[in-house]
């Protein structure tokens, strides 16, 4: 059954952000071999703080997707997996398992430690998506892991009054809350269609980072065109209140903004911790066979 589709009157956004930078991402392959454009890299993290990694894959070729992703580590952070087309199975060390499949979104938090995987449940057609990696603040980082997928059906949706279609994934916009919220970062996931001719705003705090990438179309910010394939980084303006997008061509783009740590970022690989001591540790952890033995934890946010 489909989301009820409200329409409401567009927010008000008195000083729109501009754009700092466009951003065209790195083809890489990741997993057994998928191939991905990652275009929020390990270079972007301060400045995009509190977000760790953005992956778009998408392709119609299996042999570009059909090994997915087996089994393996995360720690310290949390993984936003949102599919547009096709099928993925979760599995992980907590004992959850779920089938994302068109429109649905994965929301994981690794915490102290899980080990998943993500495997394809086709062998043709078309496989797109994003995941996004969000850092957890310190105080959170060895807490128990959580799961927990959602249907295109379970994320809330929106068309206001200027022509934008929304669905809202984290956060809220134009009055309507997301299906996640998280109290540390606000991570604010919008995914907005625009037709030609149309325009969105959303208000967004001076203090938070925020980015759009563009996955269908074009759209335009301030008279900056930004193509498909593209990342726009938005400036942070003490005296803007947040960001309008207007579209002169059919467009799709997720919108992503959130309020910064601030703090120390460690990585290698699959875990995000605060000092080299603490990698050190979840490294040995995991040799030691010690990620991902915890019990399923209960469903608190954080």
């Amino acid at each position: 059954m489909e989301t009820t589709i409200n329409t409401v009157a567009g927010e008000r956004v008195q000083q729109a952000r501009s754009v700092e930078r466009i951003v065209h991402g790195q083809a890489v392959m990741d997993g057994a071999g998928v191939k991905i454009n990652r275009v929020l890299t390990q270079a972007l993290q301060r400045r995009l703080d509190p977000f760790l990694m953005l992956d778009n894959f998408g392709s119609d070729q299996a042999n570009d997707y059909i090994a997915g992703f087996p089994s393996h580590p995360h720690r310290g952070f949390e993984t936003v997996t949102y599919m547009l087309s096709g099928r993925m199975r979760h599995r992980d060390s907590a004992g959850n398992e779920g089938l994302l499949s068109n429109g649905g979104v994965q929301w994981m938090t690794a915490g102290r430690g899980v080990i998943h995987s993500e495997m394809p449940e086709q062998e043709e057609g078309l496989m797109e998506g994003f995941q996004l990696w969000l850092n957890l603040p310190a105080k959170d980082k060895m807490r128990a892991p959580w799961y927990q997928d959602f249907a295109a059906a379970d994320i809330p949706r929106l068309r206001t009054e200027t022509g934008a279609s929304v669905r809202v994934i984290a956060g809220s916009s134009h009055g309507t809350a997301g299906a996640v919220q998280r109290e540390g970062t606000e991570p604010l996931y919008l995914d907005v269609e625009l037709p030609a001719g149309a325009s969105f705003s959303q208000q967004i705090p001076a203090g938070h980072n925020a980015f759009l990438y563009v996955y269908r179309g074009s759209v335009s910010l301030g008279g900056k065109a930004v193509a498909r394939g593209a990342m726009a980084i938005f400036a942070n303006a003490a005296d803007a209140d947040g960001v309008t997008v207007e579209a002169s061509e059919d467009a799709r783009f997720i919108l992503i903004a959130g309020r910064p740590l601030n703090e120390p970022i460690a990585q290698y690989g699959p875990f995000v911790m605060n000092t080299q001591a603490e990698i050190f540790q979840a490294v040995a952890d995991f040799r030691a066979g010690l990620i991902g033995e915890a019990a399923p934890a209960s469903p608190t946010a954080v």
